[in-house]
């Protein structure tokens, strides 16, 4: 009986230290839209302009939760007058442990935008769709090419400001989030 006893602390062990990641919730945890020129600009015939900013935020929550947001902000406008502007800021909450430092910042930086997007991209085309317009589907984004260019854009940032400290050796190799995604 022992033996089993040993076996099963030995298997609960090894359990506790396994890399763990898990989706806890997703929320919509943002939407606004405005229409500030209606009902006039609906009379114009001219093929909108859109504009897409994207912006991704982290908070540590406890030890091992934390909230991933994708924010997405659309301004469409015709003639220089804005057609419409909605905002949306797409949350979900990640159980992350036992996962190296140097792996945590990738995993929040591109895999957690990943699971979001897809929510935050419905919601935005259910919003406009709502306002009797087209609806606006979102294009795809490649979140791993978003966060090394930020990456790429920090150790630059870091090098500047440095004095050329990199050049000698003693770089800083710490990742970075988009502002304000600390942890």
């Amino acid at each position: 009986m022992s033996d089993n006893n040993a076996q099963q602390a030995q298997a609960n062990e090894q359990n506790a230290s396994q890399p763990v990641f898990n989706l806890q919730r997703v929320y919509l945890k943002d939407l606004s839209l405005e229409l500030p020129n209606s009902p006039q600009i609906f009379l114009e015939n001219e093929t909108p302009q859109v504009e897409v900013q994207l912006n991704i935020g982290v908070q540590r929550l406890t030890e091992t939760l934390y909230e991933t947001t994708v924010t997405a902000t659309v301004t469409t406008k015709v003639k220089d007058q804005v057609l419409y502007l909605v905002e949306g800021k797409q949350a979900g909450i990640f159980e992350i442990a036992n996962v190296p430092m140097e792996q945590l910042d990738p995993l929040l930086g591109i895999v957690c935008p990943n699971m979001l997007y897809p929510y935050l991209r419905a919601n935005i085309a259910d919003a406009i769709t709502r306002t009797s317009l087209p609806p606006l589907h979102l294009t795809e984004v490649n979140f791993q090419a978003m966060y090394e260019q930020r990456l790429a854009e920090f150790r630059a940032q870091q090098e500047q400001q440095q004095g050329g400290k990199a050049e000698n050796g003693q770089s800083d190799s710490g990742l970075i989030l988009p502002p304000g995604a600390r942890h």
